[in-house]
């Protein structure tokens, strides 16, 4: 994907909305609005979106885990496992 071929001034959203959209859709392809010949926001599918805010968690969730890693604070799955079944036991 290169957003260059993806580049449109406002006034062409301005004048085109329904059809970029539409291609949006379609395509799956972010498109850069230019304000003044500066690029200045990112049109993307409401999926394309979504998947993408769900990449991110999963890869803050990676680098979280690798800073406890770092950091040491890890277990061992027999203990971990441990821990489960005693408060499943506390709760019957």
């Amino acid at each position: 994907m290169k957003l260059s071929e993806q580049v449109k001034p406002i006034s062409y959203l301005k004048a085109h909305a329904p059809e970029v959209i539409r291609k949006l859709g379609e395509d799956r392809q972010p498109v850069v609005i230019t304000l003044h010949g500066e690029a200045k926001a990112v049109l993307q599918d409401l999926t394309q979106y979504e998947e993408t805010q769900e990449t991110l968690a999963l890869l803050k969730i990676l680098a979280l885990t690798n800073k406890q890693v770092q950091d040491g604070k890890v277990d061992t799955a027999g203990n971990a496992f441990e821990r489960i079944r005693n408060r499943l036991a506390k709760k019957t």
